[in-house]
């Protein structure tokens, strides 16, 4: 009895962008485009590892990382930042972000001079709390610079290779 009213219909991704995808469960085999409906298959092989096949043709899909709901995916070799979010949390998360005054904006900026040895993250990114964003080599060590919280990546200032000095702007994050 409480079981069917805890069952979840529907699910909901979103991408970095906030645009909304919604998925009925249980999970088909087909997507729609417009009005027409297409046969979608997902496959796993030694030699092609993970795919997906629409329209005759093999799509590599890879789960880079995953946190919790949130999750980066490497599909025909283009990466995806995206959500699943079940739809108390999709109106969890509007009454949230409508009862902000302000966006919060985050400033990482070098914390000593050094050289970017890489940056791991790019505009539009969604970040966790703790997450590496770039890597600063000073004094001959690599230190990982960390998000402060969760949030999207607006802006990279960093480029790999590159010198900076204390306090130089590297990344802003909307929080």
């Amino acid at each position: 009895m409480a079981n069917d009213k805890l069952q979840i219909k529907k699910l909901y991704a979103l991408s970095s962008e906030n645009r909304k995808f919604s998925f009925s469960l249980p999970l088909k085999h087909t997507i729609r485009i417009g009005k027409r409906d297409y046969e979608v298959k997902l496959k796993a092989d030694e030699k092609y590892g993970t795919y997906i096949l629409w329209k005759n043709r093999k799509y590599p899909v890879e789960i880079i990382r995953s946190s919790q709901n949130k999750y980066e995916i490497l599909f025909n070799d283009i990466s995806y930042n995206f959500t699943v979010e079940t739809p108390f949390s999709l109106k969890r998360m509007k009454v949230l972000n409508s009862n902000r005054d302000k966006i919060e904006k985050e400033i990482i900026k070098a914390p000593m001079p050094g050289r970017i040895i890489d940056v791991l993250v790019r505009e539009g990114s969604i970040v966790v709390k703790g997450e590496p964003l770039l890597i600063l080599e000073a004094m001959k060590m690599q230190n990982e610079i960390l998000s402060p919280g969760n949030g999207t990546i607006v802006k990279v200032m960093a480029k790999p290779g590159t010198n900076v000095m204390k306090d130089d702007l590297l990344v802003e994050i909307k929080l």
